[in-house]
């Protein structure tokens, strides 16, 4: 699997409107942008992808910025990845589902939705209050424990 550059700055701005939760106030682009290095244009365009999904609102206006539309703790990193990415796995732009093989090829369906289900169970299993909170879930301590998670092949 590969997480875009979009995928990746929709989740650091997620985080960023996360951590302003409490304080009620919106965020600004410019502002999220800028703390999180994030190419401003692009970054608009993320923040209306996650607008229509449903994720942040906006308010316009003097005081006006973006929020998230419901609590850290119900928006999950799945969440963030779908509404900018779309389905987290697909081959060749595909769904697993959609696909069919044949010959020595055929075993490879079920392994293509084994890993869609591992990705699902790790990103829709993770919150954004469980980042920015620093306390991830221990499935996925328990992944990064292996020395060899660490290294590329």
């Amino acid at each position: 699997m590969r997480i875009s550059a979009r995928a990746d700055y929709a989740v650091r701005a997620a985080l960023l409107l996360a951590c302003g939760e409490a304080k009620g106030s919106p965020l600004k682009a410019e502002a999220i942008a800028e703390a999180q290095d994030i190419p401003h244009k692009f970054l608009e365009g993320i923040l209306n992808d996650m607008r229509r999904g449903g994720l942040v609102v906006s308010q316009r206006g003097v005081n006006g910025g973006y929020k998230l539309a419901r609590p850290a703790g119900g928006i999950s990193i799945a969440d963030v990845v779908r509404a900018v990415d779309g389905p987290l796995v697909s081959v060749r732009g595909v769904r697993p589902p959609e696909l069919s093989y044949s010959g020595p090829a055929e075993s490879l369906l079920p392994l293509w939705i084994a890993l869609r289900a591992n990705v699902r169970q790790i990103l829709e299993g993770v919150s954004l209050a469980d980042v920015t909170s620093g306390r991830l879930p221990a499935e996925v301590h328990a992944l990064t424990e292996d020395p060899a998670a660490w290294t590329n092949p």
